[in-house]
């Protein structure tokens, strides 16, 4: 099968397109055939070797974790789905394999998408609804009334944070530049802040904020915090909480607990999924580096052909 794989860390220019043997798969395991895979700044870290202590991985290693496509063949003991079901999926970033035609996972770990969600959309689901999920709820414990500031928000997780936390009653503040101010209002957003412009940091009372920029950008959110507020960062992994706040990393593990609320929602026209660009598995190393630059506009996608 074709792949786009790293043989040494680096930079994106480290992806080589290349041939790889097909896994035979395990009893509970299934073979998919990739259509679609996101590109997530996880993977960008996992290229240049960055998440060693906390994602080991083996040389040559196959990037990608969020992909959609169909069921080619299943292990002894699956019933859950058969050959040609269409599904969506994640695997563990120390795997990766996303990045390829081919790639086998547990049966928990896929989904069934409805017949009229594409492969990118579904493929965009994964790591952006599920950590925006985490960090908007289980970490943030975000509530009808509350006041959430969310940074980036035309981005992958940023666009999909916006959509739940509006859905959940919450008053949206988000940061955004000038040209994507529409597209995050009709997402949403009750304010948009032109980060290039304007100082987010005047804003007060927020009950939680979720980072994805880090930096200058986190240190200034403190100050927009009410009394026992939270922040929730995809980014700084030594976060500590402070003058009664609290602070934590969101370690994404699992998209399989969210995957159907993410394909239902869909469904009913409850969730729009953002598309910035596509890439054919061929210039992987295109779609990279536009990830890389932290300026995609929602997700950017890896298109597969079979």
């Amino acid at each position: 099968m074709k792949t786009a794989s790293i043989n040494a860390f680096g930079s994106p220019d480290a992806v080589v397109i290349g041939q790889r043997p097909v896994r035979a798969t395990n009893p509970g395991e299934v073979l998919v055939r990739v259509q679609a895979a996101s590109v997530n700044p996880l993977d960008v870290k996992m290229i240049a070797g960055h998440m060693q202590q906390v994602f080991p991985v083996k040389l040559p290693y196959v990037p990608g974790t969020d992909f959609s496509g169909v069921i080619e063949s299943v292990g002894a003991e699956v019933t859950a789905v058969k050959p040609g079901d269409r599904v969506v999926g994640r695997t563990t970033p120390n795997a990766g394999g996303a990045f390829a035609q081919t790639v086998v996972v547990a049966v928990d770990d896929v989904c069934i998408i409805p017949a009229d969600m594409s492969a990118e959309q579904a493929a965009a689901l994964p790591t952006a609804f599920g950590t925006a999920q985490q960090a908007l709820f289980d970490f943030g414990q975000l509530k009808r009334g509350q006041r959430v500031l969310i940074h980036a928000a035309a981005g992958g997780v940023g666009s999909m944070a916006v959509q739940l936390a509006r859905q959940a009653g919450a008053y949206v503040v988000a940061t955004a530049s000038a040209r994507n101010t529409d597209l995050v209002k009709s997402l949403g957003a009750d304010e948009v802040i032109d980060y290039r412009t304007q100082d987010f940091a005047t804003t007060r009372d927020i009950d939680l904020v979720l980072d994805t920029v880090g930096g200058d950008t986190l240190a200034k959110s403190w100050s927009v915090l009410r009394a026992g507020g939270r922040i929730a960062t995809l980014v700084e992994f030594e976060i500590k909480s402070t003058n009664g706040h609290h602070g934590e990393f969101i370690f994404f593990a699992s998209a399989s607990p969210f995957l159907p609320r993410a394909t239902h929602m869909f469904q009913v026209g409850h969730l729009q999924v953002i598309t910035d660009s596509v890439f054919p598995l061929e210039e992987a190393r295109s779609a990279l580096e536009k990830v890389a630059t932290g300026h995609a506009c929602g997700k950017v996608l890896i298109r597969v052909d079979n």
